[in-house]
């Protein structure tokens, strides 16, 4: 933890756990949110001003959260432990909602990974490819990232794809890739992609029930979108 030799804002800090101890985040402004937080990162300091200037230059909560340990600590106040802090409680997020959607095992409907996949890859900063294995009941086997590429393109080799899909012995797949640049609407190598993926999973009695594409300003579903 960050320290400094004179404490200050002791009654802020306390009404603002207050506030969050009875209304949640209700109400509260991005840079507010990101203040709670950081009163538990950096002590006896005033760190709205801190939390106001992340906020600034990340374009809100999520950027923030979605930056690098090197773009937070460029910023003044933030050293090694509060970035450390920020980056850790991304993981932990993403931990958590992994964890909810292996549970409870069953998928009734892609949509319902949208939020554990928007928050483990809608901020990267590369291209990375992540099938989701199931049974023949819809029941998660594995979650495997298979492939991490530049910021503009990902290599998928479908052999990688089905050795896994054989060695699980899942009966269905869901490919999940994020677009780092912004545009979640397929390229033609994603649909080609897909096809071939599509045509080989089929002759091995392997369905696809969807490929979703993640980026900030959203998400693009293959099945929703009349591609698969």
């Amino acid at each position: 933890m960050e320290k400094e030799d004179r404490p200050h804002y002791h009654k802020h800090r306390e009404r603002l756990r207050e506030r969050f101890r009875l209304t949640g985040l209700d109400g509260f402004k991005d840079y507010e949110a990101l203040e709670l937080l950081l009163t538990y990162a950096i002590p006896r300091k005033d760190v709205k001003p801190i939390a106001k200037e992340l906020i600034a230059r990340f374009g809100g909560f999520q950027g923030v959260l979605d930056a690098s340990y090197e773009e937070l600590i460029s910023v003044n106040g933030i050293k090694e432990n509060s970035a450390t802090f920020i980056k850790a409680l991304r993981e932990c997020a993403t931990y958590y909602l992994r964890a909810e959607i292996i549970n409870k095992r069953q998928i009734t409907s892609t949509r319902e990974l949208l939020d554990y996949c928007t928050l483990a890859m809608g901020g990267l900063k590369d291209e990375q490819f992540r099938v989701i294995f199931l049974n023949s009941q819809n029941e998660i086997i594995a979650d495997e990232a298979l492939h991490e590429g530049t910021v503009n393109h990902s290599v998928v080799y479908p052999r990688k794809v089905i050795e896994r899909a054989l060695y699980h012995k899942a009966t269905a797949l869901i490919f999940v890739h994020n677009h780092p640049g912004g545009s979640n609407k397929p390229s033609s190598e994603d649909k080609r992609l897909t096809s071939q993926l599509l045509s080989i999973s089929m002759n091995l009695g392997i369905k696809i029930l969807d490929h979703l594409i993640i980026s900030k300003s959203g998400y693009y579903s293959f099945h929703e979108g009349g591609l698969l």
